[in-house]
């Protein structure tokens, strides 16, 4: 070989085990009986018992690690490079094929592994994996590159006897990547033809939410395609310093509680450059979620960009320092949102709207204490999710209804320290005038407010 690649390439036939080595042309006699005998030889050997004892073997097996050369030439082996393609653990992209077993394999070598680790999945295949978890920690840093097609069952009785709420859930992983360009197909059209939003006759049930995160610190997602999930896209809970860019989400307008970006528990956390168009929030931002940026998005088919809901069933929850800067809205059903149920108790504070263009949005500044996503109407409660300092700036476009800006605040816990700041919203039709809307909130505005603000300035 002479691309500088080192490779293990391990062998089952007829029930014997083989190693065979190939060394770069360019590397010495002295290095391949020395050096490779008295460390690398011992470090390779346990990688080929264990991949040969934990993978099936039925049909043959022929997988291949690659270590880069320069990783040869390393005093640490922790320090190398190891590559592993799913397709030469046996994996099978015809779309049909259970490949979750093979998944799981693969995913345990890798976490086995003390240095970094990558596992590819490869471009113009698909791959069907059945419900599927993922734990850590792991040995060392992960990628998982997907680059061909991760696809669901199309069956919701595949999850009897599993946890609904999951698909691929990823748990207690540090330092994880995954990218590569592919795409994520939850195949989400049966789960939604059963849900109550679609016909009531329907039991409310949950649905599965394609990718879960779940206490993962210093997790990376980029350049990644979610589509038709079963509901939930891809959901980050517990998670601590996570950055995310360049993610596509696209799901019908119609279909029910696909929200694209889900964020819940979270701190640390960045979201920028991402296209989402669903049937539900675009991002939503749930308790105890800190320090949240989020750049560049553009956001349509769904309902907006939302902090929220918060307090349902009398809970707490605490969501603060959040800013969205920079946003293009199309279409959407809502525009930037804060929603509250009553008899809820916690804060949203510290929360910034700003840079944003709104193209026949409905609602499109909207503060709303009475949230209520029930098919009964919900109880009038005293108790309610404290709102403050939150900044609307340099709002502009069209609203779809008279209502471009709404702040509906609670009576017994006023929103305060509301501020608005150069805002035009004009209407999208020539047949109605955008009002501004408020009911016991107070704070101030400075620049060009259109429709006239009615904030007050006085407690």
């Amino acid at each position: 070989m002479n691309d500088g690649t080192f490779k293990i390439i391990l062998s089952s036939c007829s029930g014997e085990k083989k190693m065979s080595k190939l060394i770069s042309s360019s590397s010495s006699n002295a290095f391949c009986t020395c050096y490779f005998k008295n460390y690398f030889l011992q470090m390779l050997l346990y990688i080929s018992i264990y991949l040969l004892s934990n993978i099936p073997n039925s049909n043959g097996f022929d997988p291949i690690i690659q270590l880069p050369s320069s990783g040869l030439y390393e005093n640490n082996f922790s320090r190398s490079k190891v590559v592993l393609n799913i397709d030469d653990f046996g994996a099978n992209g015809d779309g049909i094929t259970d490949n979750t077993k093979i998944m799981q394999n693969v995913w345990k070598v890798a976490c086995s592994i003390p240095s970094t680790v990558k596992i590819v999945i490869p471009k113009g295949k698909s791959y069907l994996v059945k419900p599927i978890d993922f734990p850590g920690p792991c040995e060392s840093n992960v990628t998982l590159r997907i680059s061909g097609t991760v696809v669901a069952p199309r069956d919701p009785e595949v999850w009897n006897g599993s946890n609904v709420h999951k698909w691929l859930y990823f748990h207690g992983v540090k330092h994880l990547t995954v990218d590569g360009g592919g795409i994520i197909d939850g195949k989400g059209q049966i789960w939604w033809a059963r849900s109550c939003k679609i016909n009531e006759s329907n039991p409310c049930t949950h649905a599965p939410t394609a990718i879960t995160f779940h206490k993962c610190n210093n997790l990376k997602v980029r350049d990644i395609t979610l589509v038709n999930s079963q509901q939930m896209h891809v959901a980050f809970t517990n998670c601590v310093h996570v950055a995310v860019s360049g993610v596509r989400v696209t799901a019908p307008a119609d279909s029910p509680n696909t929200d694209g970006v889900h964020i819940s528990a979270s701190t640390h956390f960045e979201l920028k450059d991402a296209i989402i168009g669903t049937g539900d929030d675009c991002i939503s931002i749930v308790g105890n979620s800190s320090r949240v940026r989020i750049k560049n998005i553009v956001c349509g088919p769904g309902h907006g960009i939302s902090i929220g809901s918060l307090g349902k069933s009398n809970s707490s929850a605490a969501v603060r320092d959040v800013v969205v800067d920079g946003a293009v809205l199309t279409n959407t059903e809502n525009g930037v949102r804060i929603k509250t149920w009553q008899g809820g108790s916690g804060f949203a504070r510290k929360i910034t709207f700003q840079n944003i263009q709104m193209h026949n949005v409905s609602n499109p500044i909207i503060i709303d204490q009475y949230y209520c996503d029930s098919p009964i109407p919900c109880l009038n409660q005293t108790s309610a999710v404290i709102i403050d300092s939150v900044s609307f700036r340099n709002i502009k476009g069209t609203s779809a209804t008279e209502d471009a800006i709404v702040l509906s605040c609670s009576e017994s816990h006023p929103c305060k320290k509301i501020y608005l700041e150069n805002i035009q919203l004009v209407s999208f039709s020539e047949m109605i005038i955008a009002q501004s809307f408020c009911w016991e909130v107070y704070g101030t505005s400075s620049g060009s407010i259109c429709p006239p603000s009615c904030i007050s300035s006085v407690l």
